[in-house]
This record gives structure tokens, sequence and C-alpha cells, in this order.
């Protein structure tokens, strides 16, 4: 079965989903983008085709490595996608807002979707039953919050992210956990509710390495997926990589 290597390099991490055919067989979280790190996943799995999807200065020379090596793609604006981006700039989008929306069309084809990226920060990625990405917003992520609490202040300690915490803290650490957490759930409902007024039917995708901290309190029917970013550059890849 066809072995494709889909890199998502983020602000906090870099990884990469290694499909076989179209299912995810494995996640690696990688330590670097040194060549050596990618020419070991190469090795080890033998691709035919690579995307990388980079939000950061990466290393260049992995580019001419995947190249050389397999059918490889760059994600940017000038990418073929499933989906279309009638919006003011859309130079400016990002690549994980356009993995987010390329994989709400592909799994999710001819119907309305708000697709919730919750990582450095929060995306909400709004594309139609026309597969037209029309944009959405974009809050501060639960990290930033935390260290904005830390940092911007002389006494509130920086404190480690958990799902199990009270609505009313009882110390410090519960009352960020609260404050952080629930306020963002409650955020997040929010916002499907402000959509909800607007567009009477549609579905609500949740993914992003914060997302087990806030299934457990939204009170909204979401569609929770983790791979969600690597199914999009699947999608992409398989539009630019013949």
């Amino acid at each position: 079965m066809e072995v494709t290597l889909c890199f998502d390099f983020g602000n906090s991490r870099k990884k990469c989903a290694v499909f076989a055919g179209r299912e995810v067989h494995e996640v690696v979280v990688l330590a670097d983008d040194h060549t050596d790190t990618i020419q070991d996943l190469i090795t080890r799995f033998q691709p035919k085709k690579s995307i990388l999807s980079s939000v950061i200065a990466h290393n260049p020379e992995i580019e001419i490595l995947l190249a050389k090596t397999t059918r490889f793609h760059l994600l940017s604006a000038s990418s073929k996608l499933p989906i279309t981006t009638p919006v003011g700039k859309p130079e400016t989008i990002g690549a994980d807002r356009l993995a987010i929306c390329s994989a709400a069309v592909d799994q999710f084809p001819g119907t309305h979707t708000l697709a919730i990226g919750l990582g450095t920060c929060i995306t909400y990625n709004y594309t139609n039953n026309r597969h037209e990405f029309l944009g959405g917003s974009i809050s501060p992520g639960m990290q930033m919050r935390f260290r904005a609490m830390h940092e911007q202040t002389a006494l509130l300690p920086l404190v480690e992210a958990a799902s199990d915490f009270p609505l009313i803290g009882y110390d410090t650490r519960t009352n960020l956990l609260s404050g952080v957490i629930l306020g963002m759930a409650k955020e997040i409902d929010g916002i499907i509710d402000a959509y909800a007024l607007k567009y009477s039917n549609f579905n609500v995708l949740l993914t992003g390495g914060d997302m087990p901290f806030f299934v457990p309190h939204l009170k909204n029917k979401i569609f929770a997926d983790p791979y969600l970013i690597f199914k999009g550059l699947y999608a992409i890849s398989e539009q630019n990589n013949h």
C-alpha cells in the first residue's frame, strides 16, 4: 500500500503522520527538522509521496531531500486545494487553516462545517456546502493564556493543564484552570451558538493538540478528530502529487 508522509510544523511541535493509503498508520513527533531526522523517516517507511505544512522558518534542506526521494509538495497559497478561498487576501491564510478546511470538505463533502483548531491559537474555520472557506476568527490558545497570566503578573504561577477541576477554584491552581479551560470551553460553545443563529445546519469539528482538555466541558455536539489536519494534508497531497 502506498505510503505518504504528511508533515505539520506548528509553533509548538513538529509532527509527521504516516499514511498507508488513506488511513493514518502512525504519528511521529519530531525532535527537530534536521535532514538526518527526515532521512530516518524515509528509510523507515519508504514513502512514495510527501507534503509539508509549515508555519515556522523550517530547515529548507529538508524540502530538497523530500523532493529528491518522494513526490513532494510544499503547501502554500498557490497549492491546488479541495476548497476555494473567496476572502480578502487568500495568500495570508495560514497553512494549518488550509489543511483543516481541506479535511472538513474531504470528510464531510457538500455540507456546512465549522472546524475548530486548538493549538497555539484557537482558529475557527468555516466552509460552506460549496466548499468555500469563508473565514472565521482567531483567539489566544490555552498555553498562551496560561503563560500570559504568569508572565504579566508578579505572583501567578505557570500551571500545567488538566481537564479535571472544579467550577469554583479552591486554590490558585484550580482558579487558573477553571478560568482558562472552562473560559475557553464557554468561548467555543458561544462561538458555535453564534454560528447556529446564522446557519441552521452545520457540522462542528474539533482538532488540535489541546483538544482532550476541552471535549468534556463542551455542551454542543462535536466531531473530535485528532488527525484532522493530517487528513487535510493527505487530501491536498493527492491533488498536487500526481
